[in-house]
């Protein structure tokens, strides 16, 4: 039989075609075949929806008590699906995230927990979902799960499990969870020996949460972690990280409990570096390159290791006898200290040397006898003198005896008679002068 022959039955049939058809872009972008959201409910149809939604949750909570978990998911999963704005579809979303950790794997039971997050944040179970995901981040961490009487392995890699503590911190950035996630990051880190990722997550709990008891341990591991890699390789940007840590913890916490240890660290950072510079000294020394050998016997003693400090005034002592230039030369722009030992100083070639201390025995004594030595003559001053006195003899500051230089007489005063006035000594006359001795 031909189609042809029927063309009301072929175009039916072409038609039933076209319908099984499977969906393409322009279906769905005609909304065709898609899921329509839902949109929240009027104040009347809410409050009949909730009516609704209590009564199934019920059924599912008391399922779940039953354990019939299967049950109790299906009810939970229906009040997600059909009232999704009422407050039994939070209480249904987490019911849901706690079977699930009881029956599923460690990430299925996480991402449920996850979910009930990102769909119902104000809900008042809030913190205890974030509560829930740290206790199954630190399950995988210890590689095994506690379920009933089972202790069930947990497979998972480190990133994956960095990657649920920081979930964890994206989540409540600023919840009392945050700093322990983001400090055991750092542990996770530092178990997998990855030096650089391990002090980064550290730095961040210090940077985020100073005021935390974790960012005082953060610090310290800091220098912790940069002391071991100092010890396994040479490299002085450890040490200087070390340092740079451990002495910002003992500043911000001089009383800690990490101090005793902290200080420790610190000395054998002290030890370490001395005894660099003073290997690098004794290489520039045999180079020939005294100053450049100063520099670094000095940084050695810098540090106060004291083994290295007593090797380094020594070398620096030879220095200075052998090339006191350099060694003053490498000195300029170091902190105003002398380590070199001050009998091996050649000071005579020094551009400041004024002379050795006279010795003791020559030193001036006082002359007691008579051992001939006459005194120097005084040079007498010229002193004024009244008219008509003779001057003292040379070597006398002795005034003339009395009667060899006759008296200047005063000025006679002339009594007033009655009704006569004073006359002023100017008008009185004057009396000659006496005769030359």
């Amino acid at each position: 039989m031909r189609l042809s022959a029927f063309p009301c039955l072929s175009a039916l049939l072409l038609a039933a075609g076209a319908l099984c058809v499977a969906p393409t872009p322009a279906h769905a972008f005609l909304g065709l075949f898609g899921k329509k959201e839902k949109g929240a409910p009027a104040a009347d149809e809410r409050q009949a929806q909730e009516a609704a939604a209590s009564a199934l949750l019920a059924d599912g909570q008391e399922a779940q008590r039953a354990g019939k978990t299967g049950k109790a998911r299906d009810f939970y999963t229906r009040i997600q699906r059909e009232y999704p704005f009422t407050n039994a579809a939070a209480e249904a979303s987490f019911s849901a995230a706690v079977i699930a950790r009881s029956t599923s794997d460690v990430s299925t039971a996480f991402d449920a927990f996850q979910k009930f997050i990102d769909d119902h944040r104000a809900s008042a179970r809030f913190n205890d979902a974030i509560q829930q995901q740290f206790e199954l981040a630190e399950e995988a961490r210890s590689g095994r799960r506690h379920r009933a009487l089972l202790v069930i392995p947990v497979r998972m890699g480190g990133e994956d499990l960095v990657g649920l503590y920081q979930k964890i911190i994206k989540n409540a950035p600023f919840g009392k969870l945050a700093p322990v996630a983001q400090f055991t990051i750092g542990e996770v880190y530092q178990d997998l020996g990855e030096k650089e990722k391990s002090v980064a997550a550290f730095q961040a709990v210090v940077d985020n949460y100073p005021t935390t008891k974790q960012a005082r341990e953060a610090q310290f591991r800091i220098g912790s972690i940069s002391s071991v890699a100092a010890s396994r390789s040479e490299d002085k940007s450890n040490l200087i990280a070390t340092r740079d840590a451990l002495t910002s913890y003992m500043t911000a916490h001089p009383g800690g409990e990490r101090a005793g240890e902290a200080e420790e660290i610190l000395n054998q950072v002290n030890a370490a570096e001395a005894s660099q510079s003073l290997e690098i000294g004794k290489f520039y020394e045999r180079m020939g390159k005294t100053k450049a050998a100063a520099i670094y016997f000095n940084e050695a003693l810098k540090y106060g290791s004291p083994e290295a400090s007593k090797e380094a005034r020594t070398r620096l002592a030879d220095l200075a006898a052998k090339d006191p230039e350099a060694v003053t030369a490498a000195q300029k722009g170091q902190p105003d200290q002398d380590y070199t030992v001050p009998g091996a100083r050649d000071l005579k070639r020094s551009q400041d040397y004024v002379g050795p201390l006279a010795p003791e025995s020559s030193r001036p004594k006082m002359r007691a006898g008579d051992d001939g030595f006459l005194p120097i003559p005084l040079q007498e001053p010229v002193l004024p003198l009244s008219p008509g006195v003779t001057p003292p003899a040379a070597g006398s500051l002795l005034p003339p005896a009395a009667g060899s230089i006759p008296p200047v007489p005063d000025k006679p005063v002339v009594p007033a008679a009655p009704g006569i006035p004073l006359q002023k000594p100017e008008n009185l006359p004057v009396p000659p002068k006496p005769p030359a001795p």
